[in-house]
């Protein structure tokens, strides 16, 4: 490989510490005991969830859940609402909970919030993505109450007539919260009050500064995340942003000899579900590409 061409790993990519955090209790538990299950992908990413199965744990759904008894279940990072709480107590069930401190936090804000709120019809509404899995968890708090905008066109489902007391889900964009703040501001009648609670992780936040610098001082940028991660495919649109000549793959098997011709500076970066070993892996893979004059 030419001594002119540089491929370079980006420091701050790889786990949140909400997933490190899950990933190590799995780990633990499953060098005490064979039989573990995990509620849902413990990270939005196909390779650890395979590496982790073959350690021994198995990915179930919440109608796996509801068949299970006397086993023990992870409860991943995202958090989960009440009622799955309540069906491992039913069914005899240990919980591994490993909801990230940060989300976990956010519960129980929206939970006291909703309860002091309700009796006056307050509002609870959170900025997110419906369906997924921490705005499953977060929505629980309400009893299924709250109401979940990801765009201007839900923001019909708030009535401005009264009380709103506004959220996010912990990885959406701050300038998309801020715009959130401002339409609804915009809308509310008076006597009415709303509330903004600043809830995104800024662990996840800021690191959108520093891709976007690391995207523009590399010809080429390989954004390495699994295809179910709305955090990945959020980072992934600010680096392209910033460099078109970015491009999204799963692992090492997506790289096409092309994007290497002409290339001096190569950047590896990812979402804060892609392990920092499968960065390592498609580098290594880039310098096998480069020996063999794939370029």
């Amino acid at each position: 490989m030419a001594e002119s061409i540089t491929i370079e790993i980006d420091e701050g990519s790889g786990f949140c510490f909400g997933v490190v955090t899950a990933i190590d209790k799995a780990e633990d538990a499953l060098s005490h005991d064979a039989e573990l299950y995990c509620l849902g992908d413990i990270v939005h990413n196909s390779d650890e969830v395979k590496r982790l199965a073959d350690k021994g744990m198995k990915t179930i759904t919440h109608d796996d859940l509801d068949g299970l008894h006397d086993v023990r279940v992870l409860l991943r990072a995202h958090g989960e609402p009440p009622s799955t709480y309540e069906t491992a107590r039913r069914n005899g069930i240990s919980i591994i909970d490993a909801t990230c401190p940060v989300v976990l936090r956010l519960q129980q804000r929206i939970k006291e919030s909703y309860r002091e709120g309700a009796a006056i019809g307050r509002q609870i509404v959170i900025y997110g993505k419906p369906g997924h899995a921490e705005v499953n968890g977060l929505v629980g708090q309400t009893d299924g109450n709250a109401i979940v905008v990801q765009g201007a066109d839900d923001l019909d489902k708030i009535d401005y007539s009264r009380d709103v007391d506004l959220y996010s889900q912990t990885t959406m964009s701050l300038s998309g919260f801020k715009e959130m703040i401002s339409e609804i501001e915009r809308r509310m009648k008076p006597g009415a009050t709303f509330r903004s609670f600043d809830t995104i992780c800024r662990q996840v936040a800021n690191r959108v500064d520093s891709l976007r610098r690391f995207a523009a001082e590399h010809d080429l940028v390989l954004f390495v995340s699994g295809k179910k991660s709305s955090n990945g495919k959020f980072l992934y649109s600010e680096c392209h942003g910033v460099n078109t000549s970015t491009r999204l793959i799963s692992d090492e098997t997506d790289i096409e000899a092309e994007w290497l011709k002409g290339v001096r500076r190569i950047g590896i970066c990812g979402a804060t579900s892609t392990p920092r070993w499968l960065m390592e892996r498609v580098k290594e893979h880039i310098g096998r590409m480069l020996e063999h004059g794939d370029r």
